[in-house]
């Protein structure tokens, strides 16, 4: 039995799309008191309620992974939400943590939160060496000062924060929304609209020349508990399956996979991103024993089947 298991834990965000899985693998751990309270109960921009949470549900460990997220276009119409809201929910959540003297808090910050141009593969001491994509810079930065409130409370409090660096999620459950979904729900979306509507045509945005590491969203909640049960450290810790691709093949790959047979049309007019994005996967396999699971291939038709059956 680890040590978890006789914990409270509280999953923020633990009834989103990453949040389920966290709370599924906590569950298949032994962990019988999991609380995931929905925004509608406590909004955890407001600092009253996040009081109100601690004080309520008393938890020991923390898994903070609530996040205003969106696609790149989502990003650039509503940065100051973006940052405002990310930044307040994390540090509310951190600073609250302390007062209430829990055990242990894990932070899941973005691969955002890298600089536009770092070298690849991603390395977590190349987390300072420049400013992220200009896009989705207030959110990456929002959400990268949780490691430096971790690491100032874990020098001034001895608090055990830990902050991990996931890439790219995709999986069964994933945001399909047209106004916020990343690149892989939306190409699939594009696809069976085309089909639906006899359409020889889907329109991408971009030149599909950036680069993309995903991690199978399953494979990442496992990652996040093994963390949470194992690694004490105050460095960041990429969480990632150690491949990219660029986006171009993961169009084509996509309408493989839903059986689209038109073209795909890139409007350059609309941005890439970040140029590309691939993570050093070294430091979690030695700290934590994990190595991702789920073939991106597999992983893209399990995301497909899952999008065709809730049509």
């Amino acid at each position: 039995m680890s040590w978890l298991s006789t914990k409270r834990i509280l999953v923020s965000g633990g009834a989103g799309f990453l949040g389920t899985q966290v709370v599924k693998k906590l569950k298949e751990a032994g962990c019988k008191e999991i609380y995931a309270p929905r925004s509608k109960e406590y909004d955890l921009v407001n600092n009253e309620n996040v009081r109100r949470l601690y004080l309520t549900l008393e938890p020991q460990v923390v898994i903070h992974l609530a996040a205003v997220v969106g696609g790149i276009g989502a990003n650039r119409e509503n940065p100051g939400v973006f940052f405002y809201d990310n930044l307040m929910m994390g540090a509310q959540l951190m600073e609250q943590g302390r007062l209430h003297n829990v055990e242990k808090f894990t932070a899941v910050g973005t691969i955002c939160a890298y600089p536009k141009f770092t070298k690849v593969p991603f390395k977590e001491e190349d987390l300072w060496n420049g400013y992220p994509e200009e896009t989705n810079a207030p959110y990456g930065l929002a959400k990268k000062m949780l490691l430096v409130q971790a690491q100032a409370y874990i020098t001034q409090y001895n608090f055990n924060a830990i902050y991990l660096l996931p890439v790219n999620l995709y999986g069964p459950g994933d945001n399909f929304s047209p106004k916020s979904s990343h690149v892989i729900p939306a190409v699939i979306k594009k696809c069976f609209d085309a089909m639906n509507n006899r359409e020889d045509r889907i329109i991408v945005w971009g030149t599909g020349n950036a680069t993309r590491e995903f991690l199978y969203v399953e494979d990442a909640a496992e990652a996040i508990v093994l963390a949470t049960e194992k690694y004490n450290k105050p460095e960041p810790l990429n969480i990632g399956a150690g491949f990219e691709i660029s986006i171009k093949d993961l169009a084509n790959l996509i309408a493989k996979l839903t059986g689209f047979q038109g073209e795909i049309d890139w409007d350059t007019t609309k941005p890439d991103g970040q140029p590309r994005r691939c993570l050093d996967v070294s430091k979690a396999e030695i700290e934590l024993g994990f190595k991702a699971k789920t073939s991106f291939e597999e992983g893209l038709r399990n995301t497909i089947e899952w999008y065709r059956k809730s049509l």
